[in-house]
């Protein structure tokens, strides 16, 4: 783990969290995944469906990070919802799977929403979860 941080914002808590892009490492992100999703109260089922995300939008970036590159995760909590934005540096001419593929069904599925961009040399797979309304 390369670093961790949380700065002052207004309005939401955010927390930023840099890993090597390496899949042994993922575990890491989905702990820090489970642990803020259960801070906001998600239930149970909720929590591992974000961890499923978390993990596949990882590995879908993995496939395109330039070697020895760092994965950089950042985690916003608000009352209601957590979005999980991750990003990689890419190889040159590196695309990810399409909106159309199983992977992104997955997410889309797991996930309030998903989206993905690519600028420059860097691509970004954002994640936006709500909690379920309580009954």
């Amino acid at each position: 783990m390369t670093s961790l941080s949380t700065p002052p914002t207004t309005g939401d808590d955010v927390v930023l969290l840099t890993v090597p892009a390496d899949g042994g490492f993922l575990g890491v992100l989905r702990t820090a995944t489970a642990g803020l999703a259960a801070r906001l109260h998600f239930a149970l089922d909720e929590i591992e469906d974000l961890r499923i995300a978390v993990d596949e939008a990882c590995a879908m970036l993995l496939a395109v990070a330039t070697r020895d590159a760092e994965l950089d995760c950042r985690f916003s909590v608000t009352d209601d919802a957590l979005t999980v934005e991750v990003s990689v540096p890419t190889a040159r001419g590196a695309r990810l799977p399409s909106e159309s593929s199983f992977a992104w069904k997955v997410l889309t599925a797991l996930t309030t929403s998903a989206s993905a961009a690519a600028t420059g040399d860097r691509a970004t797979i954002t994640l936006l979860t709500r909690r379920a309304a309580e009954v």
